[in-house]
């Protein structure tokens, strides 16, 4: 069976993790280094990016993260989208950097601007329920990354070669064909490795 982790130094955990499971999937939580390795692919949840990232350096996962990253698919939901990206408008310096795009935080507003929208992705679907909160967007990409969907002019789930990003938390809702879809992402990527 496929083993997917998610990330476990903060964020909606149980939430990705039963999506998971609902998707076909073997989920575990992941806190240590070690735990890394007899993963196929893995989810960097929501939470606050730069709380993340302290974590990250404390535990030390920054270059183990992307080791795996090379050659396993990394699914990053709002906070884990910021982690992946290339560059970060404000920021001098970014995160993992796995993704050809560039971010903005926060761009949605606030907390209180909190929102859910219908949106359709490539591939997924043309009704699937975005949860929007202080929710980041992506302001551009490179030639290799594939715009999956646009929400008000804004791109707010991406794909490249093998990672995959959304703007919003899937793991929110009863929906779990994102999930579905990155279970299908990691399916594949095995056979390659195989």
């Amino acid at each position: 069976m496929t083993k997917i982790g998610v990330l476990a130094l903060q964020g909606a955990v149980r939430e990705h993790i039963k999506a998971l499971q609902e998707s076909g999937a073997e989920a575990v939580s992941v806190k240590r280094i070690d735990e890394l390795n007899d993963l196929d692919g893995l989810i960097i949840p929501g939470g606050e990016s730069t709380a993340m990232r302290r974590l990250i350096d404390k535990y030390e996962f920054l270059e183990p993260l992307k080791a795996f990253a090379k050659e396993k698919p990394v699914f990053g939901t709002c906070a884990g989208l910021i982690l992946m990206a290339k560059s970060i408008q404000g920021q001098d310096t970014a995160h993992l950097e796995l993704i050809d795009m560039t971010i903005e935080r926060n761009a949605f507003g606030r907390q209180k601007e909190s929102f859910e929208a219908e949106l359709e992705i490539k591939g997924v679907g043309e009704d699937v329920n975005g949860v929007f909160i202080r929710a980041p967007y992506i302001v551009n990409v490179g030639e290799d990354v594939e715009v999956l969907s646009v929400h008000n002019d804004r791109i707010v789930a991406a794909r490249q070669g093998h990672f995959l990003c959304a703007a919003f938390h899937p793991e929110l809702t009863d929906d779990y064909r994102l999930h579905q879809f990155f279970v299908q992402m990691v399916d594949e990527t095995k056979k390659v490795i195989a």
